[in-house]
């Protein structure tokens, strides 16, 4: 316990306050039980360590620690959990907790025994709450975290404060909303950089370090993640490999299932179950008819990589300028909302607002006569009516 508490004075003494993420101030922080989950690099374990120095200071109340440290080779979370009751302890923070063999389990017993206490955890996208060894799906309050929106962005890397604007606000009120922002910056200016490399927090003003970092996120998902939490067999993961490769050089994709399968020399269902593991862990994102059904029997309507600074690390040619703004529109609306592929238009959100995006030039000539239907432009400052500038669907989170 001295050696942990040690570890977290020191994190919590070095942490940052300066630059907060979204979901800092979303998250129901005094429940009882609440997991976020999140591919690696968004900075789940900078969020921790924000809440408690901002919440806790040093106070032995809390206390941060991380499930990939040595002690829990050898100690129970349940028995160490116990201990720091004993001593106080009110809110206790628990990183990576995949990376404990039984952490299901005694997370349900610790919040039937010790009631008390509140806990937040992190893990991976991949993380199951529903279907791990005990349900905790009545118990726990998950949340998905994803990378940065635009708007986190341009707070991050130049010190430009704005409000998230919601998606109801936008369609009502673009204009005024693109004409307040345009008055302190041109958001033009910042966004092609943002497509580039503004996703995560980790870029350090080197594009080819960065999207080395990237790739190792990756794969690191699909050779340590994927076994570790799917079951996946050590021999498929140059299949995988090789079938984010093949979607990765034409998203967005839209799969031919039978002919993947042949390719790859798998059945159809493994196409499909890999596929969806890749989602899963946040490498892909990807559109379907209806927002019902078995995820794993549907077959996606096109396939995406899941942001577009992805597409800058993997693809071996420059994205196609029409792929980029795709990617990016899904990303950005997909932390919030729910998007389905509609029989006419690229996007449908909610079941209710129809989307056509792409450039200046984009007409309604496809969408024309539609109720709710709207055009996402991109190289606009602002726009009028229901052309809307697709940098603003960036500023939502």
């Amino acid at each position: 316990m001295k050696l942990l508490r040690k570890l977290h004075t020191g994190l919590i003494d070095g942490v940052s306050l300066d630059f907060q993420r979204y979901i800092l101030n979303k998250l129901p922080w005094n429940e009882r039980l609440v997991g976020i989950k999140g591919s690696r690099g968004v900075g789940k374990t900078t969020v921790l360590l924000q809440y408690i120095k901002l919440n806790y200071g040093q106070s032995d109340k809390a206390l941060y620690i991380s499930m990939d440290n040595f002690y829990f080779l050898e100690h129970r979370l349940f028995d160490f959990v116990e201990e720091f009751i004993a001593k106080g302890g009110e809110h206790l923070f628990i990183d990576e907790v995949h990376k404990y063999s039984n952490w299901s389990v005694e997370l349900k017993n610790i919040y039937d025994h010790f009631p008390n206490l509140k806990v937040v955890f992190t893990g991976s996208s991949l993380l199951e709450i529903l279907n791990s060894k005990s349900d905790l799906s009545r118990r726990a309050l998950v949340y998905d975290m994803q990378g940065m929106s635009f708007r986190e962005f341009l707070i991050y890397r130049y010190n430009m404060e704005f409000e998230p604007i919601g998606l109801d606000s936008i369609l009502k009120n673009h204009t005024e909303l693109s004409l307040d922002i345009g008055k302190k910056i041109k958001p033009l200016q910042y966004f092609s950089e943002y497509l580039r490399t503004g996703y995560f927090p980790f870029f350090d003003n080197n594009d080819e370090l960065y999207y080395k970092r990237i790739q190792e996120v990756i794969n690191m998902i699909i050779e340590i993640e994927l076994p570790l939490l799917r079951n996946t067999d050590v021999s498929i993961i140059g299949k995988i490999k090789l079938l984010l490769y093949i979607i990765s050089q034409s998203v967005p994709f839209k799969p031919n299932i039978s002919a993947l399968a042949k390719k790859m020399k798998v059945t159809r269902k493994t196409v499909l179950l890999y596929i969806t593991y890749l989602q899963q862990a946040g490498v892909l994102n990807s559109i379907r008819r209806n927002s019902f059904g078995d995820g794993l029997l549907q077959k996606p309507e096109k396939i995406f990589l899941d942001n577009t600074n992805y597409m800058f690390a993997i693809m071996a040619e420059k994205p196609n300028i029409g792929n980029l703004r795709e990617t990016f529109f899904l990303n950005q609306l997909s932390e919030n909302y729910s998007i389905t592929y509609p029989e006419k238009g690229d996007f449908l959100i909610n079941e209710k607002y129809l989307f056509e995006v792409g450039g200046k030039s984009k007409g309604f000539k496809q969408i024309a006569d539609i109720e709710n239907s709207f055009i996402a432009a991109d190289d606009i400052e602002f726009g009028v009516g229901n052309k809307i500038p697709l940098w603003i669907f960036g500023m939502m989170y």
